[in-house]
């Protein structure tokens, strides 16, 4: 059973997830310093190339765009195709 491709793909979520997470968590600290932020479209960029677990444990932790509707919107959206193509590279 080949499970290379599952593997490489667990490695790059956690890779991506750690980077989004960690985007969340400076975006928030410069925001209360009033320092230069994060860009919105990297954080959804992140997010969607496979850091959407990163991107919904940074929300929580660090309390950040929850009043957004747009970054709620876009991890779902993430969620759900990373959820689609492990379904299709697990079970194909």
């Amino acid at each position: 059973m080949e499970t290379t491709g599952w593997h490489i793909y667990l490695i790059w979520l956690t890779v991506s997830s750690v980077i989004t997470f960690l985007l969340y968590g400076f975006d928030k600290a410069q925001a209360k310093n009033s320092g230069r932020r994060v860009r919105e479209i990297v954080l959804h960029g992140f997010a969607l190339l496979g850091g959407f677990p990163g991107g919904w444990a940074g929300r929580s932790m660090f309390r950040h765009k929850t009043k957004k509707g747009i970054f709620m919107f876009i991890l779902i959206v993430s969620t759900m195709i990373h959820l689609g193509l492990g379904y299709w590279l697990f079970f194909k």
